[in-house]
């Protein structure tokens, strides 16, 4: 068995706690589904989000197994790719609490637990009326290049996200109140559930985030000079030297993300 508690959480128990009080935590449910729910808590004045995994059942092992993927197995996913974003400078949630316990894959139990980063509000709805009310030229350029130079890090230390979307991009509220230079602007990147971590991110998967940013941010009225901001950004090379060097991955980047609009397109 696997039990972590930061001092923080472990004070703000009040009493010793233990791994079957931590996989019964009650709370504002955010999503549930078949054996692994998310929630939101409070106590002494912090909040925090809990994921709880009661096992995945050999059912959904061997159908991942069966599609050719990795099955999730519970919250080591999760904690491993906080420790290695942290490792990387790339900010993200912190850690109060993981737990995890058994030897049957099947139905191992486990929890992780981090601080929340509320208010915040996500990248997808800060940009949402873009295409209406062009923002500050700066600010803008401020986010591309920060989003670019994430996903480029976490691509070149083998890390794929899997849903790289921009709405799992968070601003912190209070900072942005009090940002002064727009280069400093931070941006949080949540949802790390589905994470994998290698020694080198394979090509369909650094596609695969690719595309998702891409999809995602299509109805933001972005230029085509802000998309070749961002390629210039992600590869570090200036963008007609980037642009012929990767022509065939971003024209897969582009065929994706279409794929992608026209899935949502359907009813």
């Amino acid at each position: 068995m696997q039990f972590e508690l930061t001092e923080t959480f472990k004070n703000n128990w009040g009493t010793s706690s233990s791994f079957d009080e931590l996989m019964a935590l009650e709370g504002e449910i955010y999503r549930q589904v078949a054996r692994r729910k998310t929630l939101k808590f409070s106590m002494n004045g912090r909040v925090y989000f809990a994921k709880i995994h009661q096992g995945v059942g050999w059912g959904e092992i061997f159908k991942n197994l069966f599609q050719g993927r990795l099955p999730i197995l519970g919250a080591k996913n999760e904690y491993d790719a906080l420790g290695a974003l942290h490792q990387l400078g790339i900010k993200t949630m912190n850690l109060a609490a993981y737990g995890r316990r058994g030897f049957n894959l099947a139905e191992q139990e486990s929890f992780v637990v981090t601080e929340s980063l509320e208010p915040a509000v996500s990248l997808e709805d800060f940009c949402a009326d873009w295409a209406l009310h062009k923002p500050p030229f700066k600010l803008k350029r401020a986010l591309i290049k920060r989003v670019a130079k994430i996903t480029r890090t976490l691509h070149e230390n083998g890390i794929n996200h899997r849903d790289l979307y921009i709405c799992h991009f968070l601003l912190k509220e209070g900072e942005l109140e009090s940002l002064k230079n727009v280069d400093d602007v931070a941006l949080y990147l949540i949802d790390l559930h589905r994470v994998q971590i290698r020694d080198k991110t394979p090509k369909r998967w650094q596609i695969k985030d690719l595309a998702a940013l891409y999809f995602s941010s299509m109805e933001l009225g972005l230029s085509r000079y802000d998309l070749s901001y961002f390629m210039s950004c992600y590869t570090g090379e200036p963008f007609k030297c980037s642009l012929q060097k990767n022509k065939a991955l971003w024209k897969a980047v582009e065929q994706k993300a279409l794929r992608l609009k026209a899935k949502s397109a359907k009813p």
